[in-house]
């Protein structure tokens, strides 16, 4: 019977790099308090920094144990410092923990192999984070995202909801509530006719100041609205950049109508093959959103 191995022991590097841990997490639990954020502070500081405290008093059984506790260590201090701003952790981890195990399988690879070639093999983890860098192009940056919905409207009515203009509405949407992703709060503005202007307002926070978005009619038709926007200082302008929206709604039978929203934007994020899909699905749960503050749920 073979012996099993004995399970690795706390040193002293251990301890003292969960002390460090603790003190940073002091400091800026403290300076959360101060800037009147107590109120988020348990949440955004205290816990990330007690997991973080925790796993570095846990040391790794193998060498992909010890990546995945270094990774995750750094992902929970990124969102400590970034405070609300820890979406952009969130939506980042997938990728950044499949490039540290990835590099770990790689290297793991070149210690067992005898060939001296195999070592050409690392390099190639860079490859897929050379888009958007300016060494590599970028793939594909205007993406477009269709939401459609039946709404239990006639479609004249529909019309007079989108006449009076959006208004602010609950986030009904999972996703979106989950990940706090910045929505609209102060909303002004009404008509249908080219030239009218329907203004999105946005709370700064973490993420920087919150800014606005100016959507105005470009062209309109029966049952179809296109917007241009001449305006964009809106907080979520860091990830993506609105290029046109175009609306349409037709009738269903006499007491319901199918609305179709399409926008187009520019991507922000790169890798395309990562943040592509990412931003789609979030657009498309932003898109939902734009239909609920016009009342078209």
């Amino acid at each position: 019977m073979t012996e099993q191995a004995a399970p690795p022991r706390r040193t002293r590097a251990n301890w003292l790099l969960a002390g460090l841990i603790g003190a940073f997490g002091v400091v800026v639990f403290s300076i959360a308090v101060h800037d009147g954020r107590a109120d988020s502070a348990l949440l955004f500081v205290a816990l990330p920094v007690l997991l973080a405290a925790a796993l570095a008093l846990t040391p790794g059984r193998t060498s992909h144990g010890r990546v995945f506790v270094t990774t995750t260590i750094a992902l929970l201090l990124a969102a400590v410092a970034l405070h609300e701003g820890a979406i952009c952790v969130v939506l980042a981890a997938p990728l950044v923990y499949a490039v540290a195990h990835g590099a770990m399988a790689l290297i793991n690879l070149v210690r067992r192999s005898s060939r001296t070639y195999s070592v050409i093999l690392v390099p190639l983890l860079l490859v897929p984070g050379l888009e958007g860098s300016g060494i590599g192009p970028r793939i594909a940056p205007d993406q477009s995202v269709e939401v459609i919905r039946v709404v239990a409207l006639p479609a004249d009515a529909v019309a007079e909801r989108l006449a009076a203009g959006p208004r602010p509405a609950p986030v009904r949407s999972p996703v979106l509530r989950l990940l706090g992703v910045p929505v609209p709060t102060h909303v002004a503005g009404a008509g249908l006719a080219p030239g009218d202007r329907w203004t999105f307002g946005y709370h700064g926070s973490a993420h920087g100041p919150g800014g606005h978005l100016v959507a105005e009619v470009a062209t309109s038709a029966p049952s179809q609205l296109t917007f241009r926007f001449p305006e964009d200082t809106s907080i979520n302008g860091r990830w993506f950049r609105w290029r046109q929206a175009d609306l349409r709604w037709q009738a269903v039978d006499a007491d319901h109508t199918e609305v179709r929203l399409t926008i187009e934007y520019r991507r922000g994020l790169d890798p395309s093959w990562y943040f592509g899909p990412l931003q789609d699905a979030l657009l498309d749960q932003g898109g939902g959103h734009l239909l609920d503050m016009l009342a078209l749920r």
